[in-house]
């Protein structure tokens, strides 16, 4: 049985989803207790995937039996079993999350939502799993699609910033499969173990070239690097709450993911150094996004919308790691992943528990938080420490071995920006805890009785369960940190490094 989770773990979510709608049509109330049960049955598929590869090696599962190149070949090492991992763990917390969130924020339309969240996690899971190029673009249009149809479901101007996000992320789609398609005239073959065996000889000419620059851009576009970041805040803003709490964290990482595979593992990482240096653009791009991520988020007044332009901050951050090309890049990189999504899967949650409870995410309308919402704004809390990379969250060892790969390339000014983007990210993330905590009322000297107590008020159980959750992750991934890189980064660290 565990030998057929690679296929069972995409196959299961995509059945389920289609029968969601007659399950929601016969009673509505069964539609969460099946998203919660099929999401726990894919994040026990992940680890059994993770255990198989850590103690056998890679995993190649082969569709229908049929060989590589000419079949679709899952090719699973410790990165995909880790991004797997992330996707359905983030995926699950955001499901239990749903239950209270849909019915407040999309009364009505549950069925439908519950569907498309499946469709997503399925299409999230298969992008990281599957080895051929042509397979990746048919599960990101999957991913890509639920994902418009659920931040469609949004209040306010969910529809415009859809469309938006529609447009975008067809353009990105689309350079990304030319540049498929540029590699299929070239070589015949779409499967990335074999390509990365076929095109050395074909580096240097103009076909190649294209196809590694637009599957770049495209890619780049579906993960909001600067300056192609336009799309994400609204999006992400008008989202109902279970939806960011998941797209949030997910979707730009796979896309970071996928940048790892193209320079990595698709290209000979020398490749985009020497012969194609756009890695020498990109690093520039990403200072520029971690800096102008974090000056738009101190410029805003909602929380919510805050931590979207942070999530573009820290695109720059995962960029930045995969463009320096050595080996603390590589490791800062995937560090970097792993804390994103548990570090925005809590405060993304624990900000959709706040605006649950007192219907605003305004920051001036967040006084007394933390006496009226302790257990919420405690894990929001150590999500914020892991952002700005306090020890021993695992915020602090990504860091950390950013500064160490731009010293190993010697780039001084991208430490100096470095620093600079923690000292912003304190700056916004501690005008929120000074608000919720330290910011009393003005003391009226003529009255004579107490003022009234805060009655302590949480989010509904299973909307609180899910934030303490990815609290704890965040601070379990910074505790193992150590072991993560020696079982999971050190075996991929490409050769050469």
């Amino acid at each position: 049985m565990v030998q057929q989770f690679p296929a069972l773990i995409v196959v299961i979510p995509l059945m389920a989803a289609l029968f969601m709608v007659p399950l929601g049509y016969f009673n509505r109330r069964l539609c969460h207790p099946w998203l919660v049960l099929i999401l726990a049955a894919t994040s026990t598929m992940a680890v059994g995937i993770m255990g198989q590869v850590i103690l056998h090696g890679p995993i190649s599962y082969r569709m229908g039996g049929w060989q590589p190149p000419w079949g679709i070949e899952y090719h699973i090492d410790q990165l995909n079993a880790l991004m797997l991992i992330l996707i359905s763990g983030s995926g699950l917390l955001g499901a239990v999350y749903s239950g209270p969130s849909f019915a407040r924020e999309i009364d009505g339309r549950q069925t439908m939502a519950s569907s498309l969240y499946l469709m997503m996690i399925t299409g999230l899971s298969g992008i990281v799993i599957t080895g051929d190029l042509f397979n990746v673009f048919v599960f990101l249009e999957i991913a890509s699609l639920s994902v418009y149809g659920l931040i469609a479901c949004g209040g306010g101007d969910a529809p415009l910033a859809t469309f938006r996000y529609i447009i975008m992320g067809t353009i990105g789609a689309s350079c990304y499969l030319l540049g498929v398609g540029y590699l299929y005239i070239s070589t015949g073959s779409l499967n990335l173990m074999d390509l990365n065996r076929l095109l050395p000889e074909l580096y240097h000419t103009r076909v190649v070239l294209t196809a590694g620059a637009l599957m770049l851009v495209g890619i780049s576009l579906k993960m909001a690097l600067f300056p192609l970041h336009a799309w994400l805040p609204e999006a992400y803003y008008e989202a109902p709450s279970a939806v960011s709490g998941v797209a949030a964290p997910l979707y730009t990482k796979v896309a970071g993911y996928l940048v790892i595979r193209i320079v990595y593992n698709l290209f000979d990482f020398h490749f985009f150094t020497r012969i194609f240096p756009i890695l020498e653009i990109l690093s520039w791009l990403a200072i520029i996004a971690l800096l102008v991520g974090s000056l738009y988020a101190i410029a805003q007044t909602d929380l919510k919308k805050m931590l979207c332009y942070s999530v573009i901050a820290q695109v720059g951050y995962i960029v930045l790691g995969i463009a320096l090309a050595n080996r603390a890049g590589f490791s800062g990189a995937i560090l970097t992943i792993i804390n994103e999504v548990c570090t925005k899967s809590c405060i993304f949650l624990a900000t959709g528990a706040i605006i649950y409870r007192v219907g605003d995410s305004r920051i001036v309308n967040l006084g007394s938080l933390f006496r009226r919402m302790p257990i919420t704004m405690l894990a929001f809390t150590v999500g914020v420490f892991s952002m700005i990379g306090i020890p021993p969250t695992l915020g602090f060892f990504s860091k950390l071995y950013l500064i160490f790969a731009c010293l190993e390339a010697g780039r001084w000014s991208f430490i100096a920006a470095l620093l600079l983007s923690t000292i912003l990210n304190v700056v916004y993330f501690f005008r929120v805890i000074r608000v919720a905590c330290f910011e009393d009322p003005r003391p009226d000297y003529q009255r004579t009785e107490p003022y009234p107590e805060v009655a302590v008020e949480e989010a509904p159980l299973l909307m609180l369960l899910p934030v303490v959750a990815a609290a704890g992750a965040i601070i379990l991934t910074g505790l193992g940190s150590h072991w993560i890189f020696l079982n999971l980064i050190r075996p991929i660290i490409p050769a050469g490094f």
